[in-house]
């Protein structure tokens, strides 16, 4: 037997929430992480790419919790019960801030074993992240119904973020 259109309806918008906390979660991480592993290479000393990584990791779990913890108070209500249990399902659901963290993470643990220096590592960052930027654009502007020329043009706009990045990264060297 078919479902309703009110249980489909549901089921659609239960979707599209979820799909757009990854999208957030995505565009914010990877712009949390490349503005952090271009704030953290050290032009003074010796560079440390993986304590740079362990920093990148807690700011971005820190965000994480955050942003998860601020959502739960936001939609608590007198009425809704304890604050706890809905507080750890809104923390858990912002991992993807946390996944988009992952590349750079791995970028500057590459250059912590040796495979480029801390600068090779941050400009793979950059790279890898301002493509990745464009990316989420792309499937978020889709996903939103939009045709391939709008998504790309969002896409392109994401790109921007990171292209920003860069060049404020190469103007504070």
């Amino acid at each position: 037997m078919p479902d309703s259109p009110a249980a489909a309806s549901s089921r659609t918008a239960l979707r599209t929430a979820r799909f757009q906390r990854l999208l957030f979660g995505g565009v914010y991480g990877t712009v949390l992480a490349s503005s952090l592993a271009s704030a953290l290479d050290h032009d003074h000393g010796q560079p440390d790419p993986a304590y740079d990584a362990l920093w990148i990791l807690v700011a971005a779990m820190t965000a994480a919790a955050a942003h998860g913890y601020a959502h739960a108070i936001a939609h608590w209500t007198a009425t809704s019960g304890t604050v706890t249990g809905m507080t750890a399902r809104s923390v858990v659901t912002e991992w993807p801030l946390v996944a988009a963290a992952v590349p750079t993470l791995f970028a500057l643990l590459g250059a912590s074993a040796g495979w480029w220096g801390e600068n090779g590592g941050v400009e793979v960052v950059l790279i890898v992240n301002t493509v990745a930027l464009f990316a989420w654009g792309l499937a978020a502007a889709r996903v939103a119904g939009q045709g391939w020329g709008a998504a790309t043009r969002v896409g392109g706009v994401d790109v921007l973020i990171g292209l920003l990045i860069i060049a404020v990264n190469a103007a504070s060297h």
